[in-house]
């Protein structure tokens, strides 16, 4: 898959060196940015890496206006990908480690994990999401993914101060009951400690990270149970939606492009 936009390109990794430029940025904005602890390996290399990057399929975002030192800074946003098909033959999902998945094992149609999300400080507020996002959509109509989901975090890692959004977030968007994943029981962090007649919806969107509120737009729901990621420095919810409403989005793309209109899209 590919997608020409202007100064932009959105395909998946087709090399090593793809691979490798795409763990360069996630070090960037998850290790020097936020604080993830990296291995002393990874810390020489500068590059964010776990054993399950050979598994999935990555989504680049590339500017092709850029010109840096390095090669591996030519990326400009990415996404990892990992379909059920693919889980199912071995390697499970990278979820597993902080969530009960079997229901999303269990589904009778095609699912996807998606994470290590992330776009570089300077292409933020423009359209570099909103072509990863149409990336997504033309991945799961090739391949007929219904369900997405994937862990998303608020940066830090004390549930206490985020006590208004995972409750909004539990009181108003919880998943339906059969894709209700829960977060282990020995990781598990309850999310309803406030009581949903003394939130406040503006104070809760205000700590609401904006991939979250883009998901929650697109319909999305959210597990039971929030999961604290000391090595990432985060607190995290386990994210569901049906692909419906981003394939549509897609179309969109693809309808107003061939009546000339990317530049409205794009800008």
């Amino acid at each position: 898959m590919r997608i020409d936009a202007g100064r932009f390109t959105v395909r998946l990794a087709e090399s090593e060196e793809d691979v490798a430029a795409a763990q360069r940025l996630r070090y960037r904005v998850f290790v020097e940015e936020m604080g993830a602890r990296p291995s002393e390996e990874d810390r020489a290399l500068r590059r964010e890496r776990d054993d399950f990057d050979k598994h999935f399929d990555h989504l680049l975002l590339i500017d092709n206006e850029a010109k840096p030192e390095d090669p591996l800074d030519r990326v400009a946003g990415v996404y990892r990908l990992l379909r059920g098909a693919v889980a199912r033959q071995g390697c499970g999902f990278y979820g597993e480690s902080e969530y009960d998945l079997t229901k999303i094992r269990d589904y009778p149609r095609e699912t996807m994990e998606l994470g290590r999300s992330c776009v570089g400080p300077e292409y933020r507020g423009g359209a570099a999401m909103h072509l990863l996002w149409t990336g997504l959509g033309q991945y799961v109509a090739d391949h007929g993914v219904e369900i997405m989901f994937g862990v998303a975090s608020f940066h830090g890692n004390d549930p206490a101060k985020l006590a208004v959004p995972l409750s909004w977030l539990h009181w108003n968007h919880l998943a339906p009951e059969d894709l209700r994943v829960r977060t282990r029981e020995e990781f598990f962090v309850p999310m309803d400690v406030i009581p949903p007649e003394k939130l406040s919806r503006a104070e809760a969107m205000r700590q609401i990270p904006p991939l979250i509120k883009a998901y929650l737009r697109l319909g999305g729901f959210v597990g039971e149970g929030a999961f604290i990621d000391y090595a990432f420095n985060t607190v995290d919810v386990c994210l569901l939606m049906d692909t419906t409403r981003m394939v549509n989005r897609y179309r969109d793309f693809y309808q107003r492009e061939s009546r000339g209109a990317t530049d409205r899209i794009l800008g």
